[in-house]
C-alpha cells in the first residue's frame, strides 16, 4: 500500500482501517509513506514491483503521474487499486480489468456543503444583506477532489436560486495551519461581510475554527463554517454548534471497498474501473 502521506488526518483513519481488513481477511500488508513527494512514491512502487507483491494499493501523489505508475507497473501485471485521489479516466482504461478507482464521488461532497448552507436558519444569508458573501479555503489544487468540492458547493447554491459572492478563496492544500492563516487574512480583511468560510477538508475547517474565534466571531450566530471529512473532533464541534456542518468520507466504507476488490483482483477475477462509496451530510440533526 502506497499512501501519499502519513501526516495526513484523514488517510491516517483510512490507511489504519486498510491494514487491519487486509490483516483478519489473511494477507500480509506492507504499508509506505509517501512524503507528498512523487518521486519518493515512485521508488516505492519500483521497490514493491522487484519485491513481487500481489497487488498494490495507490493513493497517488499526484494523479497527474497516475499514467506513469499505470506505465511502470503494467509490464508485471499486478493489479492496481487507486484510491482517495481519482486518476483519469483514460489512466483506468489504458490497464482495463486489472485497475480500478475505490472512492467517494467529490461532487457529492461539495454538492452536500451548499446544501448544508441551504438547510440552515438563513439559508446561509446569516448577515442579511441579500446574497451569501463567503471565502473558499481549497485543498491541493491539483486534486480533482479540491476541484469538484469548490465547484459543486456553490454549484448548489445558484441552483437554489441565491445570490453568491466569492471575497477570497485560496489554498491551504489540506493543512490545519493553512486554513488558519487564510480565514484570519480574510475575517480581518472583510469583516461581517463573511456570511461563510467553505473549507475543503476538516483539517483547514479546524484551523479556520480557530481563527473564527480569534475574530470575535460566532459560528452560528454570525458565520457558518463547514469542512469535509467529519474527523471526530469536527463531528464534537457539529454537535456542539462551533462548526456549521461537515461531510461524512466514509473512510470504513472506502477502505473495506479497497480490500475486497484488491482479493478480487488477486483471485484473478477482472476489475470494473470505478467503485463509488456515498458521502453522508452531517450537521446538528446528524446526531439525532
Amino acid at each position: 500500500v502506497c499512501i501519499y502521506q502519513f501526516a495526513d488526518n484523514f488517510m491516517t483513519l483510512y490507511r489504519t482501517d486498510l491494514e487491519e481488513y487486509l490483516k483478519d481477511k489473511g494477507y500480509s500488508v506492507t504499508i509506505v509513506d509517501g512524503k507528498n513527494d512523487q518521486n519518493t512514491q515512485t521508488e516505492q512502487i519500483n521497490t514493491f514491483l522487484q519485491q513481487g507483491v500481489d497487488v498494490l494499493i495507490i493513493n497517488p501523489v499526484q494523479t497527474t503521474s497516475a499514467q506513469t505508475i499505470v506505465d511502470t507497473i503494467k509490464p508485471s501485471e499486478t493489479p492496481i487499486v487507486f484510491i482517495n485521489r481519482e486518476p483519469e479516466k483514460a489512466v483506468l482504461d489504458s490497464y482495463a480489468g486489472k485497475c480500478c478507482y475505490v472512492g467517494a464521488d467529490a461532487r457529492q461532497s461539495g454538492t452536500y456543503q451548499g446544501e448544508l448552507i441551504l438547510e440552515t436558519e438563513t439559508q446561509g444569508d446569516i448577515n442579511g444583506d441579500g446574497k451569501i458573501t463567503y471565502i473558499m479555503c481549497k485543498g491541493d489544487p491539483e486534486n480533482i477532489d479540491a476541484q469538484y468540492r469548490t465547484e459543486y458547493s456553490i454549484k448548489a447554491l445558484e441552483d437554489a436560486g441565491i445570490t453568491v459572492e466569492c471575497l477570497d478563496d485560496q489554498v491551504g492544500n489540506w493543512a490545519t495551519d493553512k486554513g488558519q492563516q487564510i480565514a484570519a487574512n480574510a475575517l480581518s480583511a472583510h469583516g461581517d461581510k463573511i456570511d461563510v468560510i467553505f473549507c475543503n477538508n476538516d483539517g483547514m475547517a479546524l484551523g479556520a475554527a480557530a481563527a473564527i474565534t480569534a475574530a470575535g466571531r460566532t459560528v452560528g450566530e454570525d458565520i457558518y463554517l463547514l469542512g469535509v471529512d467529519a474527523l471526530e473532533e469536527c463531528q464534537e464541534m457539529v454537535k456542539n454548534g462551533t462548526m456549521t456542518g461537515t461531510v461524512l468520507n466514509d473512510h470504513v466504507g472506502q477502505s473495506h471497498k479497497a480490500v475486497d476488490v484488491a482479493v478480487q483482483a488477486l483471485n484473478g477475477e477482472a476489475i470494473d474501473n470505478y467503485y463509488w462509496v456515498d458521502y453522508v451530510k452531517v450537521d446538528a440533526s446528524y446526531f439525532g
